[in-house]
């Protein structure tokens, strides 16, 4: 729990994790006309952060009150165990490979009330087939009856399908940008790639956008 790259719980009063909490705020708003309780969250390309803010997201909902499990479902370069430090012999394909495991997932608590982890578990051979698969529909229902939020962590837009495919499975998706680290043609050929098949984009992340100086007194008092 004590990651660095987990800023809202280790500076939770830092610009950075209050700018999660609006992030939240924002999207509990959103889904007052449209259910968003099922996200995915993915980038244009790796190395852009998008692990990183999904936990951070999840953190953040969890501090609300709201029941939340993170997924990670980058079953290619899965990273959310080592983030929390969490075993990972079972996970999200233990679910998809154990019908009775869908009445109790191998969620994982964290120290954090609200907050539970659910690991890739082993990979598999295929990650597209599997995450198209009607076992993944199953999965996902599992998941919703029994808590309030569910933030998949996904693999880049650009380096599989996996991300589309699974938003299309869920209520939307969330890119992540990195300011100066996304590239503006691989963020466009992403955007293009989800509007091709109609994945619902509930918006974009910026990840180390320059601070407002003009904020730094607040936030350090």
């Amino acid at each position: 729990m004590s990651d660095p790259n987990l800023i809202t719980l280790s500076d939770p009063r830092s610009p950075a994790a209050e700018a999660y909490r609006a992030l939240r705020t924002n999207l509990m708003f959103s889904s007052v006309d449209r259910a968003l309780h099922a996200l995915v969250v993915s980038s244009a390309a790796p190395g852009e952060g998008k692990s990183t803010a999904a936990a951070n997201l999840a953190v953040t909902l969890a501090q609300s009150g709201q029941r939340t499990v993170l997924v990670d479902c980058d079953l290619r370069k899965p990273s959310q165990h080592t983030l929390w430090g969490l075993a990972n012999e079972q996970g999200l394909t233990t679910m998809l490979l154990d019908p009775s495991a869908l009445d109790r997932p191998p969620l994982q608590a964290t120290a954090l009330e609200h907050l539970s982890i659910l690991t890739s578990g082993p990979l598999p051979p295929n990650p597209a087939d599997v995450i198209g698969s009607h076992r993944m529909d199953e999965v996902i229902a599992a998941l919703r009856a029994q808590l309030d939020y569910v933030i998949f962590d996904a693999p880049p837009v650009l380096a599989a399908t996996d991300a589309s495919l699974l938003a299309l499975k869920t209520d939307g998706l969330l890119l992540v940008l990195r300011a100066g680290v996304s590239r503006r043609d691989q963020t466009a050929r992403a955007k293009a790639s989800l509007e091709r098949v109609n994945v619902p984009l509930i918006g974009a992340v910026l990840l180390d956008a320059p601070r407002d100086s003009s904020m730094r007194a607040y936030y350090s008092s």
